[in-house]
């Protein structure tokens, strides 16, 4: 590869904090809030103009979908994020607006309708964005938007801070403790940690999302009912026959037709609907042998991406009962990512922890039995949990740098658990917590005292056993 040599430069320090975050998505907005609440300064670093990550930038509400009467709720910030959004106005009811009682009465059996309300309810993307500011204003976190991290700033083997760029130039902040929550383990790279990265052709694929209006939702739900989804079209489950907003069909027809290539992915879950005739997140387009850390990959990705979703909505309007007079409302700002470098952490949670209601004395908090991946859809019905150890979001060789969200350390088939935003925020409310306490007993984050975090995160209101 052809170099150039840039010259030495001096890089200005424009902040000095306790706890940096670098990533404004679940893991991150959970990070900063839980180690702000513990009164250590704090500042939350975002490449775009606005945080909520994988919701509010590709569109993903169903920070819940998992939920099911029985499931055993993992508490914390992720729960926070749904109350204080529904409090806010910014949640929609999935099922609220169903009259069919047949459906009704289905749903349940399923036990997605308790007492006729839902278990769950889906964030609005866009007033998530809102929703996010006020959380982290009334918290005394410090944002910085429009701004990427580029380098750190370390000695001997002790992160001390991180290079960033953005319209102001080349910057410098430096930190006690750096919480990497980029989705993408961009920090713990770039400072030498330990990572692993699967082949192109083995990694999870990318999605690009989109919403439509226009729909008669009536004849929609209608059709909906006469050709239900159920999560075991597509892969392993523990009860295939569950309901599912897994729409197939018209997809099929236009491959059918030689409308959609034969190679082309579209199979889509559809989110809310409004009474406006909107469904706001049709999760259809996915595409596979795309690296996340390779930027030629990503705007590969974007760009097939929109095709595709051209493709997908002619397929809807055409072959849909309800959608002949829809048309695109939004496409995701940004792609859909799932899987990319991970830390080797102290410990790799496994898919036989997932599976087996794994426990752990250096619990940071609980997370439901779900696995989405991998031809795997595993929900939690049963209220069976697995505890998230401290070990996968600390890092090997580097002092003082945590890690959360997608990019913790585990292995494949655990990853499709760990990916979720409920564990994304888990990992990421143990991680602050986790910073907040060391700088207060004044150890690195590798000697702090577990049992003085976990009563931290029990007073936080995370359920730990």
């Amino acid at each position: 590869m052809n170099t150039i040599e840039e010259p030495v430069r001096k890089t200005p320090i424009i902040a000095e904090t306790d706890v940096l975050v670098i990533g404004g998505g679940p893991a991150g907005l959970a990070a900063a809030l839980a180690a702000a609440r513990e009164n250590v300064d704090t500042i939350l670093l975002e490449r775009y103009g606005f945080f909520g990550g994988v919701i509010t930038q590709s569109m993903i509400g169903t920070i819940a979908w998992y939920r099911y009467a029985k499931t055993i709720e993992a508490s914390g910030i992720g729960v926070e994020f749904e109350e204080r959004a529904k409090n806010m106005g910014a949640t929609y009811n999935i099922f609220g607006d169903i009259k069919n009682e047949d459906m009704i009465k289905t749903l349940e059996e399923e036990e997605l309708l308790v007492d006729g309300e839902p278990t769950y309810e889906i964030l609005d993307t866009e007033k998530f964005k809102y929703v996010a500011d006020e959380m982290i204003e009334e918290a005394n976190v410090t944002p910085l938007l429009h701004s990427y991290a580029v380098d750190v700033v370390k000695e001997d083997n002790i992160i001390k801070g991180v290079i960033i760029e953005n319209k102001s130039g080349r910057q410098a902040i430096l930190a006690k403790r750096v919480i990497d929550a980029t989705g993408d383990a961009d920090i713990a790279y770039l400072a030498g940690a330990p990572c692993q990265k699967n082949l192109k052709k083995e990694l999870m694929e990318v999605t690009v999302n989109f919403g439509c209006s226009g729909i008669n939702i009536g004849k929609f739900l209608m059709y909906i009912y006469l050709n239900p989804g159920k999560i075991g079209d597509w892969g392993e489950a523990l009860d295939e026959s569950s309901f599912s907003t897994y729409l197939v069909e018209p997809f099929q027809k236009a491959k059918e037709a030689g409308e959609i290539p034969e190679d082309v992915r579209i199979e889509s879950y559809w989110g809310n609907y409004t009474d406006a005739g909107e469904i706001t997140s049709f999760n259809a387009v996915h595409m596979w042998d795309i690296d996340c850390t390779d930027v030629w990959d990503l705007t590969k990705a974007e760009i097939e991406g929109r095709k595709r979703v051209m493709m997908a909505v002619d397929a809807l309007k055409k072959y849909t009962p309800g959608f002949k007079n829809a048309r695109l409302r939004t496409i995701g700002t940004s792609l859909g990512t799932r899987e990319s470098r991970k830390i080797l952490g102290t410990y790799t949670l496994t898919e036989e922890d997932v599976r087996n209601e794994a426990r752990f004395e250096d619990s940071i908090g609980i997370c439901p039995e779900f696995i989405d991946g991998y031809g795997i859809a595993i929900l939690p019905l049963t209220g069976r949990y697995f505890q998230v150890p401290y070990g996968i979001i600390l890092p090997k060789k580097v002092e003082n740098l945590l890690v959360a969200g997608r990019c913790v350390s585990s292995d494949k088939i655990a990853h499709a658990a760990t990916r979720q935003m409920v564990c994304c925020s888990i990992t990421g409310q143990g991680a602050g917590v986790t910073a907040a306490v060391s700088i207060k007993d004044k150890v690195i984050c590798r000697d702090v005292d577990i049992k003085e975090v976990q009563n931290t995160l029990k007073n936080q209101g995370v359920r730990l056993d």
